[in-house]
């Protein structure tokens, strides 16, 4: 059944984040995408009109996201019926591998609380910087914990839960496409005069994209906390008062969620506040978000993906996907 393999990819597929590091930059394909971007984003500038400008970053935006989505899945077909079934679970396991970044997080979190531990606050700073989009200079040892625990947060669903979730849903090309989504946000979806137009189009199909993830993660979140012995009612309380105090309509779930486990107060200086400082920011604090983010993933893998590849399975919606 091809619910079989779905299944199988998505355990392996995992398992691949949870063991093994990303590959360089010079061989990662969401670099060369990133590339790609850099190279037409001067391309969709318009002098005169900003209607213009704003129609040429649609159509690059979708463009780009469906032409390289619908180009992985006849791939996948294509290397199913010349190579077999074996080719195609091992496409399928490096897709969803190079498409989540569980490790990557985690080696960043820590290449920030090693330079904290050192008592290194220029180097950590410069490491922040690596992982948020805020100014890292000014901030002291507390807020960085904070940006570290935001990110954590956020990245929970950009970086790994938005592509487990589309890849339960579409396969290989659901991952593919959300991660071009991401890719595009990230490098153009900003508020800023220069960017605004061009990216007002990857803007929203993130904020679209992750509205369910995003709010999936912040309950998973509350009952990893239970699992850990974090305060997993304090986080249910934050992530209730506090989830529409960011800028993001998504973000603002699993890191309120993670500040009420935590029992801290994070805050992005002149932007928002989540949760309160009952207990103090430590690099103690970093690590058990990380754990309950990992944790997170697995229960997600266990009460969303698996019961959504089953259900799909039963209304004949992978054999009409992938109906070899």
């Amino acid at each position: 059944m091809i619910s079989n393999y779905i299944l199988i990819t998505l355990v392996g597929g995992i398992a691949l984040s949870f063991l093994l590091a990303d590959p360089p930059n010079r061989i990662h394909p969401v670099s060369w995408l990133g590339k790609l971007v850099n190279y037409f984003m001067p391309k969709l500038k318009h002098k005169s009109s900003l209607k213009k400008e704003r129609l040429k970053g649609i159509v690059f935006t979708l463009t780009l996201t469906f032409g390289i989505s619908v180009a992985s899945y006849y791939f996948s077909v294509a290397l199913y019926k010349i190579f077999g079934i074996f080719a195609l679970l091992i496409y399928s396991l490096l897709v969803l591998k190079f498409t989540m970044a569980i490790l990557t997080l985690e080696r960043h979190v820590n290449a920030v609380t090693n330079a904290l531990q050192e008592k290194n606050l220029i180097d950590a700073r410069k490491k922040l910087s690596y992982i948020v989009g805020r100014k890292t200079e000014p901030l002291d040892k507390e807020h960085i914990i904070s940006a570290t625990i935001e990110s954590i947060g956020e990245s929970v669903v950009d970086g790994i839960g938005s592509p487990l979730f589309y890849y339960s849903l579409f396969g290989p090309s659901g991952a593919i496409a959300y991660r071009i989504i991401n890719t595009l946000d990230s490098m153009i979806g900003y508020t800023d005069k220069y960017h605004y137009e061009i990216g007002w189009m990857a803007a929203k199909l993130d904020t679209i994209s992750n509205y369910l993830p995003a709010r999936l993660y912040g309950l998973l979140l509350v009952v990893s906390a239970k699992i850990v012995g974090a305060d997993w009612k304090n986080s249910i309380l934050v992530m209730r008062m506090d989830h529409n105090n960011t800028p993001s309509r998504n973000g603002g779930y699993p890191m309120s969620a993670l500040a009420g486990a935590l029992r801290v107060r994070l805050e992005k200086v002149g932007f928002y506040v989540l949760g309160t400082n009952i207990e103090p920011l430590s690099i103690e604090k970093c690590n058990n978000a990380l754990s309950m983010v990992k944790l997170s993933v697995i229960l997600f893998l266990v009460f969303v993906s698996i019961p959504m590849v089953l259900l799909l399975s039963l209304i004949g919606w992978w054999d009409m996907l992938y109906g070899f």
